[in-house]
């Protein structure tokens, strides 16, 4: 087949978290294969940063592109939304990657040939929540770049050493849940993640350090890729121990926020790191690198495109497809404007009882060390 020129949107491309490291990945695979990947967010950073240095075009501003795409790979409603209108004759498919989320709501415009699901709780919201067409969505799940995350040697009997894997670990946190529950069998905890003031860049040389791995989502995928046993875990709450039996149901979810349905209680991880098996975690992982790698995405990601890029447009005016969903999502931003005003001016309330503040508690203070140093 020909080269194609796919432009990738994204909310943004500053940390790296779930979409941002996706575009990430495809476009690398996309650029091996021959294509021209483009990746297009108004918000930049290392993500943004680390494609540029792989030779991957990145533009906060589409009107920098001197060719139109061949396709809109479009992740977020508002960047596909700009990219539709700005290349009008480029079809485009539009993603979803969150049940919850309100950027992750469909984009519905002639632009937009197909729809695409990362599991079964996006497809759920595109047809049974937002009344999208199901003959209109494709569910393609999430996949682990093999070649960056490779096989560790065998897991021991026991485990010695564990990871907390997430962005939103924090020490105080739900992290101590698992702390204490580690520390009843003499397991060592480590965090990694951007709040956790520990951020990693290569989670790939990472990960092969540990025999048990606390995480959700992408995290989850690519220590089961890796060899390691999970126990899927985030902030939202605690998910079951992943084994070989039920690896497949937890994919369809994307290890994602349906499992995570018990509370951070220390005797119930306890509960679930018992349950460790070294062969067990080995077979779920095989199973992993059997059905979720890279390339197999890619391959169906291509085949969407082809398909999109040979589809007639959507009924409807443009115009007055961008005005309508324009119309559906002003309520929500003129309240996150108001929230975000509201914010700043109890931020500005409080600096202001700070400083009125100030003068009496150094007054005490300085009592206080009168006080302490009398003879």
């Amino acid at each position: 087949m020909r080269p194609l020129r796919v432009l990738l949107t994204n909310a943004t491309l500053g940390v790296r978290a779930g979409t941002e490291l996706y575009v990430r990945d495809l476009a690398l695979a996309l650029q091996a294969r021959g294509h021209t990947p483009i990746a297009f967010s108004t918000v930049l950073g290392a993500v943004a940063e680390e494609l540029t240095r792989s030779s991957v075009p990145v533009v906060d501003d589409l009107s920098l592109l001197g060719a139109p795409p061949d396709v809109i790979h479009g992740h977020h409603h508002l960047e596909t939304l700009m990219a539709v209108l700005h290349f009008p004759a480029a079809p485009a498919i539009n993603f979803c990657h969150g049940w919850l989320p309100w950027d992750e709501q469909p984009l519905r415009h002639p632009s937009v040939r197909t729809y695409v699901a990362v599991d079964d709780a996006c497809r759920a919201r595109l047809v049974d929540v937002e009344g999208i067409d199901s003959a209109r969505v494709d569910v393609i799940l999430n996949f682990v770049d093999l070649t960056r995350f490779r096989l560790r040697g065998p897991l021991p009997s026991r485990p010695a050493r564990a990871l907390v894997l997430s962005n939103r670990a924090t020490e105080g946190g739900y992290v101590r849940a698992i702390r204490a529950a580690c520390g009843r069998t003499g397991i060592i905890v480590d965090i990694a993640g951007h709040d956790s003031g520990r951020p990693t860049a290569a989670p790939e040389a990472l990960l092969p350090a540990y025999d048990l791995v606390f995480a959700k989502g992408r995290s989850a995928l690519e220590a089961l890729a890796v060899g390691c046993s999970v126990v899927l875990s985030d902030d939202k709450g605690r998910g079951p121990f992943v084994t070989r039996s039920n690896v497949e149901r937890l994919r369809r979810l994307n290890f994602g926020w349906q499992a995570l349905d018990q509370p951070h209680e220390p005797h119930e991880y306890a509960t679930e790191i018992a349950r460790y098996n070294a062969q067990d975690a080995a077979e779920a992982g095989a199973w992993i690198r059997r059905d979720a790698g890279l390339d197999a995405a890619v391959d169906r990601l291509i085949s969407v495109y082809t398909s999109a890029i040979d589809a007639p447009p959507g009924p409807g005016d443009p115009a007055r497809a961008a005005a309508d969903h324009l119309r559906r999502i002003r309520p929500a931003l003129i309240d996150h404007a108001n929230r975000s005003a509201r914010i700043e001016e109890m931020a500005g309330e409080l600096a202001k009882w700070r400083q009125r503040q100030a003068p009496s508690v150094t007054a005490r203070l300085r009592r206080l060390l009168g006080y302490l140093v009398k003879p």
